[in-house]
């Protein structure tokens, strides 16, 4: 350590400063916050001092894209670039056409550094401000970028970094919907181990709050339904008392601002894109949404056993015995534990048999007529979906919390902050870059962009 002490007055006396103040400190905790400020002006220095080195090079001046002639040397001009470690600064060569021609200033340097003509933050603060802001309002990412990198940005820049990285996820979805229509396969690798275990797929819909005007503040809150989706595949895991749970692995999520027509395209792509189609138990366990039941139709039917969440069916159970058995008697409430029960227990045909005896009565009154007559009709087009106890000896979940818990992560923590309103556009752009996080594709999203944002 004496050694590398003495070698710092060479560097700077900036540097010199750092380590004495490192030596000053009483408390490890300012140490290590003064000796990582330390490291970082080290590391900005190296850096400058690798450009410099670099700018000094011969340049090789191609021609004029507009004229043909070669370009020539003009002079060294400043350039900066701030990123995670501080801001960089350098002097490089920049030439121009001998005969004017106006292309603007050219400088082979910066192409060679992968630059941008007008970059002034590095990729990687970027993607640092986007994956704050997938969990965070963009003030609040704003103060953590500078407590964690001591780089100054605005609000409007990190919405403007999430608006260009969220379009280019949004385009790659639609490349790969496109390709999958085209009779392209996309799978993801999965673990054998993974691959082996039942797949769940579940869907829901949460509403929103939008501004009635786009961007502009003004106007009532207009509230829309996100479509959310989940796949996940269904472990066991043994407690630290022994006993054994389910546990989710490998969970994906599909969302759309838009219809089940928009969410099917979506949910197929990724449903595929994780083994659906060689899985050998595949799960639709859902609420008693009928668009969300057509989907299951037109796309999983012939792959996946449906189930209808069990706690949804008693809902509905106990409106039925509410309107006709009246909810304040001890009978209405022994009928419907009794209908709880024989349902978990796989006796629907049961249920459904006392139902068929209480439409009979001649005395029944109109509207608890109807009432029971949905509720009939609703736990006979389920009849496949609620064979309850052979799902559980199947080892298989019967209630769709996985789906209300991917909607509470997904859409309201980050969605559904006091005083939040959204346009169209914001919301898509950040719910892309929220998907791409949770799915795992965050970081191949950024490697892949080409685009300044990035």
């Amino acid at each position: 350590m004496s050694c590398f002490r003495a070698s710092i007055p060479q560097v700077g006396s900036l540097l010199q400063e750092s380590v004495t103040a490192i030596g000053n400190t009483s408390s490890l905790s300012t140490m290590m916050l003064v000796a990582w400020r330390f490291a970082r002006r080290l590391t900005v220095a190296l850096v400058e001092e690798e450009l410099a080195k670099r700018a000094q090079r011969p340049t090789e001046w191609t021609n004029c894209e507009r004229c043909g002639k070669k370009l020539e040397n003009k002079e060294f001009k400043h350039r900066q670039l701030t990123g995670l470690i501080g801001t960089v600064h350098w002097e490089r060569r920049v030439g121009r056409c001998r005969d004017g021609c106006e292309i603007g200033q050219v400088a082979p340097l910066d192409r060679e550094l992968g630059l941008q003509p007008n970059q002034r933050t590095s990729a990687g603060l970027k993607r640092a401000a986007c994956a704050l802001a997938v969990f965070v309002p963009f003030e609040i990412a704003v103060v953590l970028l500078k407590l964690l990198t001591e780089a100054e940005v605005s609000p409007g820049s990190i919405w403007n970094w999430v608006q260009a990285a969220g379009q280019a996820s949004m385009d790659r979805l639609k490349q790969q919907l496109e390709a999958l229509k085209d009779g392209q396969e996309s799978s993801e690798k999965i673990e054998a181990a993974i691959a082996a275990l039942p797949l769940l797929v579940g869907a829901d819909g949460v509403m929103v709050p939008f501004r009635p005007q786009g961007g502009k503040p003004n106007g009532r809150t207009v509230w829309r339904e996100v479509k959310v989706a989940v796949l996940a595949r269904l472990s066991q895991r043994i407690t630290r008392t022994g006993k054994q749970a389910s546990q989710l692995v490998q969970r994906r999520l599909v969302a759309v601002l838009g219809s089940i027509d928009d969410l099917s395209p979506r949910l197929w792509l990724e449903a595929r894109r994780q083994g659906m189609m060689s899985a050998k138990i595949v799960v639709w366990l859902c609420d008693g949404g009928r668009g969300f039941w057509r989907l299951f139709r037109d796309r999983f039917e012939q792959h996946a056993q449906g189930i209808l969440d069990f706690y949804h069916v008693a809902q509905n159970v106990w409106k039925g015995a509410k309107v006709w058995l009246d909810g304040r008697t001890k009978r209405s409430r022994r009928w419907f534990t009794q209908a709880r029960r024989k349902l978990r227990r796989g006796q629907a045909n049961e249920v459904l048999a006392d139902l068929q005896a209480a439409l009979a009565l001649n005395d029944l009154p109109d509207s608890a007529r109807k009432t029971l007559q949905n509720l009939y009709n609703y736990l006979d087009t389920h009849r496949d979906h609620i064979d309850y106890a052979r799902f559980k000896a199947l080892g298989l979940p019967i209630g769709s919390g996985l789906v209300e818990s991917a909607c509470k992560w997904l859409i309201q923590q980050r969605f559904k902050g006091v005083g939040m309103r959204w346009s169209e556009d914001g919301f898509n752009h950040l719910l892309h870059l929220r998907l791409d996080w949770v799915n795992g594709r965050f970081d191949d999203l950024f490697a892949l962009t080409t685009s300044p944002c990035c």
